[in-house]
């Protein structure tokens, strides 16, 4: 329950700041080009609202709404969420959106867009500044990487080292790393420490990777004992602090998802287990428990190879965050396209996909990562063509701009409906698909 609940937190937190900004970028183009704003709010209100003030002399109400799937504000003149026809049948005003130029409206428009997408590489920026990059190179990781069965059909190997994917080199491992080998025509890999092997990603791969719902690679956890029970199998036998295992039944297992698969599927057993001490060889037999335990704690692996940190200053890590934005709107808008697939739509998720990949123990550096690399998907999503998201508006100001002449107001209302429709529905499907995985997978 402590997990959900700083789950939920990270992710009400996140999503708050998102909007809040995000519609910041509205309000504030808007009274610049001197259109009134009516309403400001965190949240949706229908019906009623959980907090609402109007300031003294101001013509904007801020409130906070109870229905939590986003914010708006409301500005006069304008065909939105709220559907004010009535507004709209009364001569235009001077301080009204319809009575502006198209490209004050444009801007206006696209605010919040550029602020999400700001907001992603100032955050992005500070996490360079405050924390740096830390990462586990490919050159430090001697054991290599372990491999989802997809890509070990196509010929990736346990304990493969990446080396470059085409012509990217690869440093370490990331979502950037991941995506360009899943998407790359070639990934040359290091084989058993002196071979250089060269493996050809087929067409369509992401699509099986997908599917099989599963990490494409990670790093290959040596089996190296920090402590032991006394009282179970492996103190009893003899296996201390710094052992490595290498084996189990003569079968090869030097990491600790390969030895793992085995001893768990044997409980009460009498195990051969060989190790590694002091670079040699020995064997030991280890009963298991009722469990498939032996009571052996392993070594984390950032305590067995040494990370790199590279740290920035201040001016440092404006490029940096300039970098890390861009870089990962091109992944996203990059992996877009998968979402038109079959497999694709199985894997939408909704506020429960989304929470679940908040850390479980409140970690500032995670949540500001995850903050950064969602305000770049809402920045991305809200431009997208669709009535309703501002990319839908910005769709009919171009129209506007291009023809010299406005949309029907009739057909912006019908296409407001058509596109409120169209995002409540896709809600329902992703947060159905949540419910789905969550029940019965």
């Amino acid at each position: 329950m402590e997990t959900f609940l700083i789950k939920a937190l990270q992710l009400i937190l996140s999503l708050s700041i998102l909007v809040i900004v995000h519609e910041f970028g509205h309000f504030i183009f808007a009274r610049i080009f001197k259109v009134r704003v009516e309403k400001f709010y965190l949240f949706f209100d229908p019906w009623f609202s959980l907090f609402k003030f109007k300031p003294k002399n101001s013509d904007t109400e801020y409130g906070i709404g109870w229905l939590p799937v986003g914010g708006y504000v409301k500005i006069s003149g304008m065909i939105d969420e709220s559907m004010d026809k009535e507004q709209l049948k009364q001569p235009a005003k001077p301080w009204e959106f319809r009575s502006k130029p198209a490209w004050q409206r444009l801007l206006i428009m696209t605010a919040g867009v550029i602020f999400n997408f700001i907001l992603a590489i100032i955050i992005y920026a500070m996490i360079a500044y405050t924390w740096g990059t830390t990462y586990l190179p490919f050159s430090e990781a001697k054991a290599g990487m372990e491999y989802c069965e997809a890509a070990k059909e196509i010929g990736f190997e346990n304990g493969d080292i990446p080396l470059y994917a085409d012509d990217m080199k690869l440093e370490y491992m990331s979502g950037d790393a991941v995506q360009a080998m899943i998407e790359a025509k070639k990934v040359k890999v290091l084989r058993n420490g002196t071979d250089t092997v060269i493996i050809n990603i087929p067409d369509k791969f992401m699509l099986k990777v997908i599917d099989e719902e599963a990490k494409f690679a990670t790093y290959r956890q040596p089996n190296v004992i920090d402590s032991v029970i006394p009282t179970m199998g492996a103190g009893i036998a003899g296996l201390i602090k710094g052992d490595s295992i290498i084996a189990v039944n003569g079968i090869s297992a030097p990491s600790y998802s390969e030895f793992s698969n085995i001893i768990l599927k044997n409980p009460n057993k009498s195990m051969d287990i060989v190790f590694l001490r002091n670079g040699k060889t020995d064997t030991l037999a280890i009963k298991t428990d009722n469990e498939g335990r032996i009571g052996v704690y392993f070594t984390p692996i950032t305590q067995i190879y040494s990370l790199t940190t590279e740290h920035y200053n201040f001016l440092e890590s404006i490029p940096k965050g300039i970098e890390i934005g861009v870089t990962k709107l091109k992944n996203y808008i990059s992996s877009m396209k998968y979402v038109f697939t079959k497999e694709g739509a199985q894997q939408l998720g909704g506020f429960g996909t989304i929470g679940s990949i908040f850390p479980a123990t409140w970690d500032w550096e995670s949540f500001w990562s995850m903050t950064a690399f969602l305000s770049v998907i809402l920045a991305f999503m809200n431009i997208l063509p669709i009535p309703a998201l501002d990319g839908g508006h910005v769709l009919f100001l171009l129209y506007e701009v291009i023809t010299r002449r406005q949309p029907n107001e009739k057909v912006m209302e019908y296409a407001q409906i058509g596109g409120m429709i169209f995002l409540f529905a896709l809600l329902i499907f992703a947060n159905g698909n949540d419910i789905f995985r969550f029940f019965f997978k």
